[in-house]
């Protein structure tokens, strides 16, 4: 199967370049201006779209096994494909958890069966994510992404440690959800101004940063992989900034709801809950920063579906998270790119070529890679409408949004796996 792709503004070799890619079965084959069309299966005329390598994101919750009723490996997958990702690492928060092999292997058969795109699963840190008996991880290791208890933070030192250098021996990050739960006392949204004024109970900054703190120090005693998940304060910005000066090996991410919202512009509405919580103003610039100087590596969407009803219930009563995989790269240039707050190479940077130096999955666009691309048309403007999403979760606080840019179409080993065309 011969594929040409003309006409388009390709990333490569870290800037734009208008140009032909040629694909030949999984793998591009040529990159070059005025590719003659002749011999090719299927000849597409981007018209100065642009293609981009697949999009990345570490951080997503497809719900199988245990909890189909909220997403399954095929309409999350799906999903990502819709919105440009090409490799998503799948959360372990399921039922059973991938604890150990047998459970493991039930997730894995899953993804080989009804994968769109490229997923990689997590394994639990703990057995069940109760943190009382660390999880068979040397039995797993070489199936999963890395270890986290994601929806859980591990809340005893001493397991965390040992987890830590077992991770270390194995070669294997430790991915950590930051959260103290002493600290929680029943709250469910920031602990900030909108909770005061309108009688919320408020989580505050201090149970993220507190455990990110705890764990530094177990990094820099080990010398293991930590990453620090979904970071949404000023506090833990400025730690993770002081330990990569100080050479510890910790890396970090965050999602496009704390980048671009505060406290102050959610709403009544199950959509705008999610965990950790929408923070001030005060913290989302320092996210901001935190980008911009390279302490944050990543941007992810922490896509995590549940029922209709199930977000329902307002602030208080809904449950916690929120959908992204759709719309995450159409938000973040509208908010970061075209008002000139970083450039559209820094968000490819966050978005895939940094997921690959740290987790090692995903390519670049060039010749002998597999051909894992998005075509984006970064023109076209629109609202967003959660009605339209082919993920079964419909929970978004960008519903309505007026964003620019729209994926086209989305290609995973060669094939297509969205856009006009692709096979469902």
């Amino acid at each position: 199967m011969k594929t040409l792709l003309k006409n388009a503004m390709i990333f490569t070799e870290g800037k734009f370049t208008k140009s032909d890619l040629e694909i030949t079965d999984r793998v591009i084959t040529n990159i070059s201006a005025n590719i003659e069309a002749n011999g090719f299966d299927v000849v597409y005329d981007l018209n100065n779209m642009y293609l981009l390598p697949g999009l990345i994101d570490v951080h997503t919750h497809l719900r199988e096994p245990g909890f189909i009723y909220k997403e399954t490996i095929a309409t999350g997958s799906y999903a990502g494909a819709k919105g440009g990702y090409t490799s998503i690492c799948a959360m372990p928060n399921l039922n059973p958890t991938p604890d150990c092999m047998e459970n493991l292997q039930i997730e894995l058969d899953a993804i080989e069966k009804d994968a769109k795109i490229h997923v990689y699963p997590y394994g639990t840190i703990t057995v069940g994510e109760k943190g009382e008996e660390l999880a068979d991880l040397k039995g797993i290791a070489d199936k999963v992404i890395a270890f986290s208890d994601d929806g859980h933070g591990v809340q005893k030192e001493g397991m965390m440690l040992e987890a830590m250098k077992q991770a270390k021996e194995l070669g294997k990050m430790v991915v950590a959800h930051c959260e103290e739960n002493s600290l929680l006392n029943g709250g469910y949204i920031h602990d900030g101004e909108y909770a005061k004024l309108h009688g919320h109970k408020g989580i505050c900054s201090a149970s993220e940063w507190v455990p990110i703190k705890r764990d530094i120090e177990l990094s820099r005693q080990t010398g293991c992989h930590y990453h620090v998940c979904h970071i949404s304060t000023k506090e833990s910005v400025e730690l993770i900034r002081q330990a990569k000066k100080e050479g510890v090996p910790i890396t970090c991410e965050t999602g496009p709801h704390y980048l671009t919202m505060n406290d102050m512009q959610i709403k009544e509405e199950g959509r705008f809950k999610m965990n950790p919580p929408i923070r001030s103003e005060e913290d989302r610039l320092a996210l901001i920063e935190g980008i911009k100087d390279g302490t944050i590596d990543l941007i992810i969407t922490d896509h995590a579906p549940h029922s209709a009803e199930e977000k329902s219930k307002g602030l208080a009563g809904s449950a916690m998270g929120v959908v992204g995989l759709e719309v995450c790269f159409p938000v973040l240039y509208t908010n970061l790119v075209k008002p000139g707050i970083i450039t559209l190479e820094k968000l490819l940077e966050l978005m895939n070529s940094n997921a690959t130096k740290i987790f090692g999955i995903g390519s670049e666009l060039k010749v002998g890679a597999p051909a894992d691309m998005t075509v984006y048309d970064l023109n076209e403007e629109y609202d967003i409408d959660s009605s339209t999403f082919v993920s079964m979760g419909k929970a978004t606080p960008f519903d309505g949004n007026h964003v620019f840019g729209r994926c086209k179409m989305t290609f995973c080993d060669g094939k297509l796996v969205f856009g006009d065309g692709a096979k469902k």
